[in-house]
This record gives C-alpha cells, sequence and structure tokens, in this order.
C-alpha cells in the first residue's frame, strides 16, 4: 500500500484529490494533509510518506521551499499546478510529473502510473532541473492580500530599505515586498543579479554602462551606487555577462 500526504492550501481541491485517489484502483492510502510549507515539513518527517501530491504555491513558499527544508527526499512527488504558464513550462522542462488544477481523473492517473517508473534518485535529478527553469523564470511575491508573480525578466533591480524591498519593474511598475532583500537573493538566478551594495541588486540585462565614480546606470537611466566592496564582484560579472 502506498502512503500519501496531500501538500495544499485549498481544503475543497483536497477533499476533490481524495476522492479521485480513492476511484482509482491503485492501492494509495492518504495518510496526511497540509496547507503550508512548515506543516509539510513537520508532517512528512513524522509520517514517511512513499508520494507527496504538491501544490506548487503556498501561503508561506512554494513547492521547493518545501523540498528544499525536507532532509531525506525518500518518496515520490507529483506536483499539482493551475494554468500557469510559468509554473508549467518549468514543469515540462524538467519533465517532472505533475497534475492540472481542476485536477482530472484521466491525468491524475497518468501521473502516478508514471511515477512508478522513476526510481527516487532519477526523480531528484528531474525535480532540480525543474527548480532550476522555475527559479530563473519567475518570482512569487507574498504581499498583505496577495501573491504577486514576476516575470524576471521584467525585473531591472530591488532596493531595499527598513525591512522592506522594492522591485522595479519595466514599465515603471513597482512591487513592494516586506522582507529585506536577503529574503530573495537565493530565488533570483546569481549569474543574472549581482549585488551592487548592502542595499542593491541589478539584472545585468539592464545595465547600460558603469561610471568609474562608483554608480552603475541601467537602461531606464536609473542610478544604482556599487559599494567599494562589492565593485570588483559586479565588475566581473558585468564583463562575463556580456561574453
Amino acid at each position: 500500500m502506498i502512503k500519501a500526504i496531500l501538500v495544499e492550501d485549498e481544503s475543497y481541491i483536497r477533499k476533490g484529490l481524495i476522492n479521485l485517489i480513492d476511484s482509482l484502483d491503485k492501492e494509495i492510502t492518504v495518510i496526511g494533509e497540509c496547507g503550508s510549507v512548515q506543516e509539510a515539513v513537520t508532517v512528512v518527517s513524522a509520517c514517511k510518506p512513499d508520494l507527496v501530491f504538491l501544490d506548487i504555491h503556498l501561503p508561506d513558499g512554494n513547492a521547493f521551499d518545501f523540498l528544499a527544508q525536507t532532509n531525506d527526499l525518500n518518496f515520490k512527488v507529483i506536483f499539482i499546478t493551475a494554468y500557469d504558464h510559468y509554473a508549467l513550462k518549468a514543469l515540462k522542462a524538467g519533465a517532472v510529473d505533475y497534475i492540472l488544477k481542476p485536477v482530472d481523473v484521466e491525468e491524475l492517473e497518468t501521473a502516478i502510473d508514471k511515477i512508478s517508473n522513476d526510481d527516487v534518485g532519477l526523480q531528484q535529478q528531474k525535480i532540480a532541473v525543474t527548480q532550476s527553469h522555475f527559479n530563473q523564470e519567475r518570482l512569487v511575491i507574498g504581499l498583505q492580500n496577495e501573491y504577486k508573480v514576476i516575470n524576471i525578466n521584467e525585473l531591472q533591480y530591488c532596493k531595499s530599505d527598513k525591512g522592506y524591498t522594492t522591485f522595479y519593474l519595466t514599465d515603471n511598475r513597482k512591487v513592494l515586498a516586506s522582507k529585506p532583500l536577503k529574503f530573495f537573493l537565493d530565488k533570483l538566478p546569481a549569474a543574472k543579479f549581482v549585488r551592487t551594495h548592502q542595499s542593491c541588486l541589478v539584472n545585468l540585462d539592464y545595465v547600460d554602462r558603469y561610471d568609474k565614480s562608483g554608480v552603475v546606470i541601467l537602461k531606464n537611466n536609473a542610478q544604482i551606487p556599487v559599494s567599494v566592496r562589492k565593485k570588483e564582484e559586479f565588475l566581473a560579472k558585468l564583463i562575463s555577462n556580456g561574453q
């Protein structure tokens, strides 16, 4: 018997998924339900499931935040996602098993059948590829009343002040998040984004020129300071990015 856990923040989706699982002759027993990253980390550690149905977006993070906090990835994963262009593209790129919301019984059965052919080691490789594509294309920011999805290709620079971070996007758009800059550092591709200052992170694709006075000028004429400590690293990445 396969022991499964559902990680999904919407209770009605969990109930529907349980009903669909029960309708299949797959010898799967749902032993737990979770609605957040932290809850999932605790439950999976305690219950040791064989299979986890894992929602991409959760109230306190995403599926990859959960996987990063799981010490022993000894279970199979089937991702659950809505019709999100960036998430779906990342999942396909990594060839990871996934089902779309609203969950269709045939897609569910296909995903379950597919995971039986992969060992855990192969699955870990697939998830690593998926996470790479996922992180490189979009960033999900938790705001007070919603989650904002940012296309990383449209993110010009970030600036932090007093525990808040402002994301400056194309077309003069801004998004203010109530977390410091360091919280987002490992969520953005290091090859493209470089810290020019303790409070500034710049997308190299939008750099127009560097002034030796210690200022980088972006294509939209924004001027970003470059600290003495960050200058060498910034210039090295700027030069390598153009090659």
